[in-house]
């Protein structure tokens, strides 16, 4: 915790004594828990740039029971459900998905995506958030993460948002592909870590405690105003910098109207927050929306935060895990409803021309259910979903062969799905970074293209 009125000098890792008002946290007092040292960049103003909602589908979809659907396969590979007929043309999608298919014109469907790296979630959330497996101790930024380094937030809001919570244990202990990486703390995503559907939802890093009033918050800033002149020499140190800057930027998000009520849902009606979906995913999608239109370039929404003890995508079959139908009748209706009312809302309101929706997971299915009734993981084909700003509605890239187990044409890598969100959000996506040791990165490797059809 940070605390204003500590009473002695702390000591830090390098060996300084800091004042007792940086006693790492004059924002605890304040209700802040922002991501260590994250500083966001002002932008005065809206502009025309296109911004991202990142849906991921923590657990992995099976594509033969979603989008990729194999009817005249064997029973044990096709599944218990019928393909659909979409509203665009030469599109079909499983009947789990009734809303969904009467928007297929609003997105695009990528069938042939894969990765060979080893089969865990945790591999699959960092290349599929970052375009990289991470090796040899380098995390690359969240695709997020990189865009709000090279464009800042736009006035009082962060440039990336992550809701409701990070990716937790989903069994391999590694990085999930949620942070700024190399590009350090200040450019990780400002992190809800609340549940907008429970009762009585707050944002706990914005909103102080209901015993600090808005008065003893200023009078806590006129009083750290009063004593910075009394650290010139702490000031001077580079770590003190970005504390410096980061708690400016928690005393504004706590302070700013604008802030407060692009996190407020209690303003939406509640026939809007019936349409989303009363769950965890569905007002975190809702509350995306808000977010983009107040002004914010990327937000993460993360369906689960753990493959265990809930029923996700995640269908091996047996406890711990989910089912194909337990998915069938709990899961897909949420992200139905979810996804379709994201659509429909952002472009009821003028937002979806300027805003790319991709839902993701991080690996396939098996083609053959397995004895428990499930199928288990597979990074060697799966499907995303994908449209919105400049990208094409209606559009099926890549196919998989008969049984849905490898890619049969245009086989597409995470790091090429990276590409094409970086150009939509118009950006080079082979612009360097400043990577380990200030080396230059590029934000996919070279050679890697984006997917020009869906543009």
């Amino acid at each position: 915790m940070i605390r204003l009125d500590a009473d002695r000098p702390a000591t830090f890792c390098d060996g300084l004594s800091r004042r007792d008002f940086l006693h790492a946290g004059a924002i605890a007092p304040l209700g802040l828990t922002l991501p260590e040292l994250q500083r966001a960049k002002a932008a005065n103003g809206k502009d025309a740039d296109v911004n991202c909602i990142m849906l991921f589908l923590v657990g992995g979809p099976s594509q033969l029971d979603t989008w990729d659907m194999k009817p005249n396969a064997p029973a044990e590979v096709r599944g218990p459900f019928k393909p659909v007929q979409t509203n665009a043309v030469g599109m079909q999608i499983s009947e789990i998905f009734p809303k969904m298919a009467k928007h297929a014109d609003k997105f695009s469907l990528i069938r042939s995506v894969y990765h060979t790296a080893t089969a865990v979630h945790d591999t699959g959330h960092q290349m599929m958030q970052t375009g990289r497996l991470f090796t040899g101790g380098v995390e690359h930024p969240h695709i997020g993460c990189a865009l709000g380094y090279l464009k800042g937030g736009r006035g009082e809001l962060p440039a990336h948002v992550l809701l409701p919570k990070p990716i937790g244990r989903t069994g391999g202990n590694l990085p999930h592909g949620h942070t700024a990486g190399y590009l350090g703390k200040p450019h990780d995503p400002f992190i809800l870590n609340a549940d907008p559907n429970a009762p009585g939802f707050k944002v706990p890093d914005l909103l102080p405690p209901e015993y600090v009033s808005a008065i003893r918050a200023e009078r806590r800033q006129k009083l750290r105003d009063a004593v910075d002149g009394a650290t010139e020499v702490f000031e001077k140190n580079a770590q003190s910098k970005q504390l410096d800057d980061n708690f400016k930027l928690a005393y504004k998000l706590m302070s700013s109207e604008k802030a407060r009520n692009a996190f407020a849902l209690e303003k939406e009606p509640e026939k809007t927050k019936d349409r989303y979906g009363r769950t965890r995913f569905g007002q975190s999608c809702l509350m995306a929306r808000r977010l983009i239109e107040a002004g914010v370039r990327f937000v993460t929404v993360n369906m689960f935060e753990t493959v265990f003890d809930e029923v996700t995508w995640d269908i091996h079959g047996s406890k711990p895990f989910t089912d194909i139908v337990q998915m069938s009748k709990e899961v897909a209706p949420n992200f139905d409803a979810a996804y379709t009312a994201l659509l429909e809302d952002l472009s009821e309101r003028g937002l979806l021309s300027n805003t790319m929706v991709v839902a993701l997971g991080e690996f396939g299915r098996t083609p053959k259910v397995n004895p428990a009734g499930g199928r288990d993981h597979h990074p060697g084909a799966w499907s995303i979903v994908i449209g919105g700003g400049p990208l094409k509605g209606g559009v099926v890239v890549g196919e998989t062969d008969e049984l849905g187990y490898a890619p049969k044409s245009r086989p597409v890598t995470p790091g090429e799905v990276a590409a094409t969100l970086y150009k939509g959000l118009g950006l080079d996506p082979h612009k360097e970074l400043p990577g380990p040791q200030n080396r230059p990165m590029p934000m996919v490797d070279y050679g890697l293209k984006p997917i020009n059809e869906l543009f």
